[in-house]
């Protein structure tokens, strides 16, 4: 009779753990798609969707105090003019865009390498950095070097890793550069509670800060594949970024959320008052679990449907969102010069796999798909005269996972700057996508279920 008893009272607890996972499930501000994979994984196999989920399944994070200092800044006046996408983003919680700054982009891997060094070498107060991935190799290492030779001149260094994508980080270097007195910490526990984040919601952000006044940023990592000072056979083309003026300001706001959700503390500075070093007009816009809502996924769908002539996509990796995706396919019908440049082959292959049954949807709309032959990182969106450029893919686990960051660009010398660099690969990467058997469009289709996780 006991046993009868325990075994009901399994049965019931059982129930009522689905039940509650599953309303938990459905509470959670993600795709449909994304939400009926959940539901079925924890129908067929529940003991292992339950862990599944509690590891990977939150992706917002819970708020328990005043908003992420990026999130608080002044939207524009009323009255004052501003684009639509602008105003957008301000009703998000995002600040205003900021004019007057110098902006440089760098193509190249040891154009990039020159600016980063000459960054670090110049900062006389703090060095702020965020990194997604930091190489165990020559480049890694001497970055680290770096950092620690400024830590001994007396400036203070505060150096972001996520755990998962610095798995293999160079650790002899890092513990030399917090015996000079810098301090590392790892962001995005491999297990964690939801509240403190967890495997799936990993920071994806590039940036160096210095003295709270210039940005390194953009799409690279600090790694030999990424940049450095000689070129290297089979780098992968990528893109960054030096900010210099008033739109600091926001990418330092982002850099003290991460600092505190890694559970680093910094003493309160006066923040550096920005000056106007150019005539560039930019907009930060962040997104992950420490922004309430999707503002740049919601920006780019926005952007999209508000094109035009032209909307042209560098990424490394397309697995969209059906919003975005579909928000492509409609521009494409309306006559819209729709292109979308990806890697014929990226690191990534479950990623390759997954992604050819919405590039089959693309093409099917009218959409040019460019193939390029060597591995392509970088990830820029060109929307008529406005440009985005940042850490953040083209996949759903960019645009509402993961931590990350991109520029909005709203010149039309820097949209036309980097118009140019797009229209140089676009030329290099073949036009279409082998066709395929039923065998491999089941595969695909399959894959593509899974495909906002990986």
């Amino acid at each position: 009779m006991l046993f009868w008893l325990e075994a009901h009272g399994l049965v019931v607890l059982a129930g009522l753990l689905v039940a509650t996972t599953a309303i938990v499930m459905l509470q959670q501000r993600r795709s449909p798609q994304a939400t009926i994979a959940w539901l079925m994984f924890l129908v067929v196999v529940p003991y292992v969707a339950i862990p599944a989920f509690a590891v990977m399944g939150f992706r917002k994070r819970l708020q328990s105090g005043p908003a992420a200092p990026f999130q608080t800044a002044a939207a524009p006046r009323p009255g004052e003019h501003a684009p639509q996408i602008e105003r957008m983003l301000c009703r998000y919680g995002l600040g205003a865009a900021s004019e007057g700054n110098r902006f440089s982009l760098q193509t190249g891997g040891e154009e990039s390498w020159a600016a980063l060094t000459e960054l670090v070498a110049d900062a006389t107060t703090s060095l702020d950095v965020t990194l997604y991935a930091l190489g165990n190799d020559p480049v890694g290492r001497a970055f680290c070097a770096m950092l620690a030779n400024k830590a001994r001149q007396g400036v203070a260094v505060r150096v972001i890793l996520d755990r998962f994508g610095s798995l293999w980080r160079p650790r002899r270097a890092l513990r030399e550069l917090t015996g000079a007195g810098g301090e590392v910490r790892l962001h995005s526990p491999i297990l964690n509670s939801p509240s403190g984040g967890n495997l799936n919601l990993r920071i994806h952000r590039k940036m160096v800060i210095a003295d709270g006044a210039r940005v390194w940023s953009g799409g690279r990592n600090v790694a030999e594949e990424y940049l450095g000072p000689e070129p290297v056979a089979g780098r992968w083309h990528d893109l960054s970024f030096v900010v210099d003026g008033p739109a600091t300001v926001a990418f330092s706001g982002i850099f003290i959320s991460d600092w505190k959700a890694a559970n680093g503390r910094m003493e309160s500075r006066a923040a550096p008052i920005p000056r106007e070093k150019g005539t560039s007009k930019l907009q930060i816009v962040p997104a992950g679990p420490d922004v309430s809502e999707d503002p740049l996924h919601d920006a780019l769908v926005f952007a999209c449907h508000a094109a035009a002539r032209r909307v042209w996509i560098v990424t490394p990796y397309y697995l969209p969102t059906p919003a975005l995706s579909e928000a492509l396919a409609i521009a494409a019908r309306r006559g819209v010069d729709v292109r979308l440049l990806i890697p014929a082959k990226s690191n990534q292959r479950l990623a390759d796999l997954a992604r050819g049954a919405w590039l089959r949807d693309l093409e099917d709309s009218g959409c040019r798909i460019h193939l390029h032959p060597e591995m392509v990182h970088a990830k820029a969106v060109l929307a008529d005269g406005l440009a985005f450029t940042g850490s953040a893919n083209l996949d759903a686990r960019s645009l509402l996972l993961n931590f990350e960051m991109a520029a909005l660009l709203f010149n039309n010398e820097d949209v036309e700057i980097l118009h140019r660099w797009a229209e140089g690969l676009l030329a290099e990467a073949p036009v279409g996508i082998r066709p395929a058997g039923r065998i491999r469009r089941a595969v695909e289709a399959l894959f593509r279920l899974g495909s906002p996780i990986l």
